[in-house]
């Protein structure tokens, strides 16, 4: 079956065509700079990239022109269903759904807590309709996932009306990822998903580290926001909630302009002044840039600490999984990680660890150590399964 995934972004929206039976990638594509001059879409199908200026174009004129471009090359008519990433589900949906009355409403319940995401998100399940009526739609929530957090890792410690009137609580994030590269690494291990006790780190611009206990998320390091927990490409990840409010009136700014420089300023672009991206980081840092390598240690250092913790309610550790950008490519990052998670009787296989395992079913630790893997997300097939299950249900 081919599902059409979209990802719609506040300035961009990305889409691919999935086939569900190969798992296989038909066409993918972004949308960028929506609403401005140098707004574009580019694709890639069999190998070969195009593009095309859409300059000036709302989401509406942006999906209108990708709705095009599956027409142009004979792909529209396959589409059976469309899958929907949405960022945030709440206590509203712990599974994928397809969209109707009801879904749309608890979507929009949620942009409080996803302002930035669910109403871009919402713009494409309501033109989706349009583009392709009577085609069914799914809702893939990026919380939904960890909705299987037990309470006392989900709650914050203050006042329970705060919890209970306002819905403050951790929800966490990229659940989709962690939930495909979990199943994923089971295979790989050669045990049943639901005997497995894994952790997953997803690291990339955004990073999250997920404890995976039979087939559920029992904690995660991201919490109300995606704001929360590891040191990431601009954002900070955990600090005292207290520094807002010490440092609005000495920078002679809001709490608000706070925030956003903890989101968009900070991690490895604050640390280092240089860049957020870890393959610049890494080669300043061997060429001697005492505040790249800086960047680089905080960064390993705060994983390190949040994958040992991550530790305690599962158990035992089944496999460390390395996903994402970062996991999957900076073999150099990852054999840090594992040295500072020595106690846990990691060892690392450098020769394994630098082909990114592989060759050896995605395994970078050395015979007889804690296993570690590296294991490629894929978030566009997953939604794409999940509606695809829906559709045929």
């Amino acid at each position: 079956m081919q599902i059409l995934v979209l990802n719609c972004g506040s300035s961009s929206a990305k889409f691919a065509v999935m086939d569900t039976a190969s798992g296989q990638e038909v066409i993918a594509g972004l949308a960028q700079r929506i609403g401005s001059p140098q707004a574009t879409l580019g694709w890639k199908m069999a190998g070969v990239k195009a593009e095309r200026a859409i300059p000036g174009a709302d989401h509406k004129a942006a999906l209108e022109t990708i709705v095009s471009v599956l027409r142009e090359l004979g792909l529209a008519e396959g589409i059976r269903g469309i899958g929907h990433r949405v960022v945030h589900g709440g206590e509203h949906f712990s599974a994928s759904r397809i969209v109707d009355a009801t879904v749309v409403d608890g979507i929009r319940d949620c942009i409080p807590l996803g302002p930035l995401h669910n109403p871009a998100n919402l713009v494409g399940i309501e033109l989706g309709a349009v583009l392709f009526p009577g085609l069914a739609q799914v809702a893939v929530f990026d919380t939904a996932f960890h909705q299987t957090m037990p309470r006392q890792a989900y709650l914050y410690a203050v006042p329970w009306s705060w919890y209970e009137e306002h819905h403050a609580r951790r929800y966490g994030f990229h659940g989709t990822s962690h939930r495909f590269v979990s199943r994923q690494a089971a295979e790989q291990l050669g045990r049943p998903y639901d005997q497995c006790r894994t952790i997953v780190a997803h690291l990339g611009n955004g990073c999250s580290a997920c404890a995976i206990k039979d087939g559920q998320s029992v904690d995660t390091t991201m919490g109300l926001t995606p704001l929360e927990g590891l040191v990431m490409g601009t954002r900070s990840g955990d600090v005292d909630p207290a520094l807002i409010g010490y440092l609005a009136p000495r920078l002679g700014i809001t709490a608000d302009k706070v925030i956003d420089a903890l989101n968009k300023q900070s991690g490895l672009q604050g640390l280092s002044g240089l860049s957020n991206d870890m393959r610049t980081l890494l080669e300043a840092a061997g060429n001697g840039n005492d505040r790249a390598k800086l960047a680089v240690e905080v960064f390993v250092y705060r994983l390190a600490k949040a994958i040992a913790g991550l530790a305690v309610p599962l158990g035992r550790i089944d496999a460390l999984v390395f996903t994402g950008g970062i996991g999957e490519n900076a073999a150099p990052i990852r054999a840090q990680i594992l040295d500072q998670l020595a106690v846990f009787g990691f060892r690392v296989d450098e020769t394994r660890n630098r082909a990114h395992g592989r060759s050896v079913g995605g395994r970078i630790t050395a015979d007889g150590a804690t296993t570690a893997l590296v294991v490629p997300t894929n978030e566009e097939l997953m939604i794409a399964l999940d509606t695809a299950a829906l559709v045929a249900a």
